[in-house]
């Protein structure tokens, strides 16, 4: 695969639906490309690994054609393709060039699956779009500062994380190829994608265009800069966390000291949202020494907002360095150059007494009730390395919807109302073999974030006679009825039971008036 200097130019979008036309006709798509690849060979590509791929593709077909050109970025003889493209439009716009009777792509197109199943195209510079940057900083100085990268798994992490609501207005701070612009412009009527490197914007332009996308509107400059005193009901942004000394690479160091950049971006998002607007970010953060790194993050979280913080995993400093070492090829270098190198990111950890890096997602929602000081904020910091759902939009939006629904009812508000056991829990029981009651009980979730809590013998009673048709209440009398428990005991001591469950998603709040026909205790054995 090429690691040429970037381009001269960049193609131009005048011809993009005729590409486009093109690219779905030869079955260019995600699909496509799995399809004629077979998974080992499609798998090898996320690795970085070619072979594979260029073994799949000595057939002379337009796909093939095109996964060589457009993926593999090797040159194909000229009547291939004229076979594959609408070429004399593709050269025109330069997303090829001709040299002699062979003919090599200038950017990297790669296919995209979007989430109802649409064909997009992620348009990146030549080289860093399979398996990530690849040491895309090996590249020269120009590289250094303006490559522009494809899809990676940061990018596709926070697509899947973000709200899917209908909404006016969307900002995509820091675009870079544009894959969060493309993802927001299904869902809002106007899209602003800023970045810091022209090129960027350029790009995102062209990721558009080729995918069928409306168009956005492309500012350039650094954090909210370019927007003024605009506010969003939305704002996505996959930001240069990378803790490093120095700016090195545009598309990952941030440029600041330590975590300041991240700080500083979900601290200046507060202002920057409409009442119920949601900023969703990926971020790393800094474990000090002498501090809790959930009090760290707290003192982020902007006044007038509700947040949800998850960090996904930690590296130590050791680990981080060489992580980040990797990606831009330092360790293909002089192995002094690469020590000094080793040396200058222990020593600015150090200097910040900094022993690990975090590295999670970021939501924060404006909330007028919060801002007016009517209710206090609900902010949750957590730890949650085990494997999840994607998509998780809806999941995060029925966080901060169960967050409004627990703050609106006291105890005696929750033992009225009446709740359904969330899709897909499950119960374990756990004990020893041929024990008459099993040790305790867990209840787990197989959607989402698949989490599992423990309950006590009534807990687990009580979430499986939820089905929405009698109030928590009169669940609790049956159960104390059943079990030769005190009831008002019961309603006295549980409420704090069932707000956890509220509060993690294992039971789903349905309204407190009673519908007709409720049963009633007797009918469920009291």
């Amino acid at each position: 695969m090429s690691t040429t200097s970037l381009p001269p130019r960049l193609p131009v979008p005048a011809h993009a639906t005729r590409l486009r036309e093109a690219l779905l006709a030869a079955d260019f798509t995600a699909d496509g490309l799995l399809e004629l690849l077979g998974a080992p060979a499609y798998a090898a590509l996320a690795r970085s690994e070619t072979v594979p791929a260029l073994r799949a593709t000595r057939g002379d077909s337009p796909l093939a054609t095109l996964v060589r050109l457009f993926l593999l970025q090797e040159a194909v003889g000229h009547d291939r393709a004229a076979a594959a493209l609408p070429l004399a439009e593709a050269l025109a716009d330069g997303w090829v060039v001709r040299e002699g009777d062979s003919v090599s792509a200038t950017v990297d197109v790669r296919p995209y699956g979007g989430p109802d199943g649409e064909d997009w195209f992620i348009v990146s510079d030549l080289g860093c779009a399979v398996g990530g940057a690849g040491g895309s900083g090996r590249g020269g100085r120009q590289a250094e500062e303006a490559v522009v990268l494809g899809v990676g798994g940061a990018s596709t992490t926070l697509a899947g994380i973000t709200v899917p609501t209908t909404v006016s207005s969307a900002l995509d701070l820091g675009t870079g190829s544009g894959i969060q612009a493309l993802h927001a412009a299904q869902h809002a009527t106007l899209v602003t994608a800023t970045d810091l490197n022209p090129r960027a914007l350029d790009f995102t332009r062209l990721t558009l265009a080729l995918s069928g996308a409306r168009e956005a509107e492309l500012l350039t400059g650094s954090l909210f800069e370019p927007v003024d005193g605009d506010t969003y009901d939305l704002i996505v942004s996959n930001p240069p966390f990378v803790i490093s000394p120095g700016a090195r690479l545009t598309y990952r160091d941030g440029g600041m000291g330590g975590d300041d950049l991240c700080r500083t971006l979900v601290q200046q998002a507060g202002e920057r949202l409409n009442d119920g607007g949601y900023a969703q970010f990926l971020a790393n953060w800094q474990h000090v020494d002498g501090e809790e790194w959930q009090d760290r993050l707290r003192s982020w979280v902007p006044a007038g907002c509700d947040a949800w913080i998850v960090q996904r995993e930690v590296q130590d400093v050791t680990q981080y360095a060489e992580l980040w070492l990797r990606d831009s090829g330092d360790h293909h270098g002089d192995p002094d150059a690469y020590q000094e190198a080793y040396g200058r990111w222990l020593d600015e950890f150090e200097a910040r007494k900094t022993r690990a890096v975090g590295f999670g997602w970021i939501t924060i929602r404006r909330n007028g009730a919060v801002a007016s000081g009517a209710v206090e904020p609900s902010i949750l910091v957590e730890e949650w390395p085990h494997p999840v759902e994607q998509p998780l939009g809806p999941t995060v939006r029925a966080h901060f919807e169960r967050q409004d629904y627990l703050r609106a009812h006291d105890d005696a508000a929750l033992l009225a109302d009446r709740f359904t056991l969330a899709p897909e829990v499950v119960q374990e029981q756990v004990g020893l073999p041929g024990a008459e009651d099993p040790e305790h009980v867990v209840l787990r979730q197989n959607r989402g974030m698949r989490r599992a809590t423990r309950v006590d013998h009534i807990g687990a009673g009580f979430a499986g006679v939820c089905d929405g048709t009698l109030t928590a209440g009169r669940i609790l009398d049956a159960i104390g009825q059943l079990m030769g428990e005190d009831p008002v005991i019961l309603r006295d001591r549980t409420p704090q039971a069932i707000r956890l469950l509220v509060e993690e998603g294992f039971l789903l709040p349905v309204g407190e008036e009673t519908p007709a026909g409720e049963r009633t205790s007797e009918e469920y054995g009291a």
